[in-house]
Formats: C-alpha cells, structure tokens, sequence
C-alpha cells in the first residue's frame, strides 16, 4: 500500500521520540508507549487507529455521535485502547497509582506550600490566555494552557476533553518538557534570585503524625468535590491512592496500585495517546504553537512559585528559600531535586528537598485543581 508522506514524516518522528526514550531516556517510561503507538497508527494499512471515526464521534450530526457500541463495530486495536483515554479511564487510574506513591508530609509540615504549589498554577492561566489572543479556539487553549502544570495524567485528561484532537501534540510537549525540568527551570530559578536568597537556610521540617496523614486525603477530597466537581475524577483517585498508603492496612492493593496497575495503564495510556499523532493532527502550524506556548507555560509556572516565595518572605520571620517555590510545578520528584541541586550550588550545607517536596505534591493537586476550573469553564463550549 502506498504511503502518504505524512505517514512517512510521523514514522520519523516516532524514531526520534524512541531514539530520546532509549538512549537519552527522556520520560522512557511514557514517551517509548507514545512513539511506538505513533508508530503502529502511521503504518499504512495496519487499520488500527480511525481518526474519521473519532471525529465521527464528537459531531452531532453524525451516527456516531458519542456512540462508543458503534465505534467499535469500526475500531481496530488503538481505537478500543482509545476508549479508556475517551473516558478518562487511564488518567484517573494513574492518579491512584502517584497518590500511592506521594508522601504529603512535606506539605502537611508546612502548609504554606500549598500556596507555592497554587502560585506556580499561573503559567496555565497566564498561557491560556496567550493561547486564545493568538487564535487558538478557548477549549484549544486551555489544553495548551494545562501544559504549565508540568503533569502529564492531567493534561492528557483535559485535552482528551475540551481538544481531542490536539492530544497527540499536548501530551508529547507535557512529557517532553517534565524530561526537561533540570534544564528549563535553572536559569528562571537564578535570574529571578539573588545569592544571599539562594543560600537561605531553612529549619528541620516537624514530624507529621499517622493520624494527620490520614486525615488529610479524606478531608482534600471532600473540599475539592463541594466546591469544584469537575476536579473530583482526578483528586480522588490521587487522594484514594494516599490514603491507601497511609492507612496501613491495605498493603497489597497500595504495592498493586504503585506497581502492576501504573505499569498496565501507562502501557495502554502511551500506545493509545501516540496513535491520536497522525500526520493531518500532528503536521500543521497549531503543533508549533503547541510546543512554544507550552514551554512559556512552563517557565510561567515556575517563575511563579519562586516571585510568592519572595513576596512572602517580606513578611515572615522565618524566611523561605525562594528556590522551593520552583518545585510548584508538579513534575515530582524532579522539580524538587532541581531546587536542592541549585541550593546546594550557594550554600552545600542547605538541604532543601524536604522543603521543596512540599510544594512540589501541592502542585499536583494545583494542577488537577487548575483543570477542573478549566473544565468548568469551557466544557460547555464543548457540550459537556
């Protein structure tokens, strides 16, 4: 069969994603799924992934329309691996998987973090905005917009919402840029801090209790669903996953979920994902955009979390490392290794990790928060 070459351009593509995966090992563990889903979707005649019947499906005016009985009639292997991104299936469960595997001590230590975590939420509204001044439709740009919150289980369930067909390019730019945070957030981080800043040295964090820990997930979970639904698929799961952790009497459903659950949905999530890159999705200025704004997005977030740490220290006593604030991003652990790192950079006696993962959690919680605004806002425009 005869081969487009758009086809061919993506199958390019794919080997450069796999070759950044293998041998760079840049996010190998989402973005290896992702290319090789790219992969098998621009084959030509392998029939297993339908864009026409996807677009079939969001229009009203079609048979399909939001018909998932009938698009499996059609569907080849990626379209039925499809459906768990369609229903948020995959994102959610993911969140179950990071919530068994985050410890909210940081945070409960220091609940200021919370407010680092929030502020560093700027880049996805600041990028939203940019995003729809030049031209992006507003679903499209809050897609864009999510980009910042550095969390790519959330970006990929609110693009798979609001912009179907911009996931492809979406979730390669999220990834690719939380692979990227020891290279992006450094030079925000020193431009906006001064050397005296940098080596501000913090205290010992205070020991949290089994009960506090607790606690909090159950609590978070009743917030967010009273005041912001649309946020609740994704905080509950992270929440769920927490407090299996913390609780202590469910360890082997904890070790699944951390283990053998994430594992299974990331295969399917990153298979799935990759064949929505097809040449007429992926191929076009919009992609350029994509990618640009995504990292304006990016270096917002961070720059946020650092200007409320030095805003905040005008009025505290016990001042805060502005570094942490970079960690407000939810690229965890990372981001909060990259602030210990340039910390240690002015004064290598300062430990900051602890500090920063404070912010760094309260950042994916920021980020779900931040998308289920998002969803409150557009999902109208979109019929939802």
């Amino acid at each position: 069969m005869q081969m487009a070459w758009e086809q061919g351009v993506m199958l390019l593509v794919s080997f450069f994603l796999l070759y950044l995966a293998i041998h760079k090992k840049y996010e190998p563990l989402l973005l290896l799924p992702i290319a090789f889903g790219m992969l098998l979707t621009n084959l030509p005649g392998a029939g297993m992934y339908h864009s026409e019947l996807w677009a079939d499906f969001v229009n009203p005016q079609s048979p399909l329309y939001h018909s998932y009985g009938a698009i499996l009639k059609e569907a080849g292997l990626l379209d039925v691996l499809y459906i768990g991104v369609k229903t948020s299936l995959y994102p959610c469960l993911i969140f179950i998987g990071v919530g068994a595997m985050t410890d909210f001590g940081p945070l409960i230590a220091n609940p200021k973090s919370l407010l680092l975590g929030a502020a560093a939420q700027i880049g996805i509204f600041v990028t939203f905005l940019c995003a729809y001044a030049m031209g992006f439709d507003p679903n499209q740009a809050g897609s864009i917009g999510i980009i910042g919150g550095a969390d790519g289980p959330t970006s990929i369930f609110l693009t798979s919402k609001l912009a179907p067909e911009l996931l492809g390019p979406i979730a390669i730019a999220a990834y690719s840029y939380m692979a990227l945070v020891p290279v992006i957030q450094p030079p925000i981080m020193r431009a906006l801090t001064t050397k005296k800043e940098r080596a501000i040295k913090m205290g010992q964090l205070r020991p949290v209790s089994k009960t506090e820990k607790i606690v909090f997930p159950i609590i978070i979970t009743a917030i967010v669903a009273l005041i912001l639904p649309d946020a609740a698929p994704l905080i509950g799961c992270l929440m769920l996953g927490n407090l299996m952790k913390e609780c202590g009497v469910v360890d082997r459903l904890t070790k699944t979920a951390q283990n053998e659950l994430m594992n299974i949905v990331v295969i399917f999530l990153g298979l799935s994902v990759g064949a929505t890159a097809t040449g007429a999705s992926f191929l076009n200025l919009k992609t350029l955009g994509i990618l640009s704004m995504g990292i304006v997005a990016f270096g917002l977030g961070s720059a946020g979390g650092v200007l409320l740490a030095k805003f905040m220290n005008l009025f505290l006593k016990e001042k805060i490392n502005p570094l942490i604030g970079s960690a407000g991003v939810s690229a965890v652990p990372m981001a909060a290794r990259v602030s210990q790192t340039v910390g240690q950079e002015e004064n290598p006696s300062n430990f900051l990790l602890m500090h920063a993962m404070g912010p760094n959690v309260a950042g994916v919680i920021g980020s779900a928060v931040a998308a289920g605004v998002l969803l409150k806002m557009l999902g109208p425009l979109v019929g939802l």
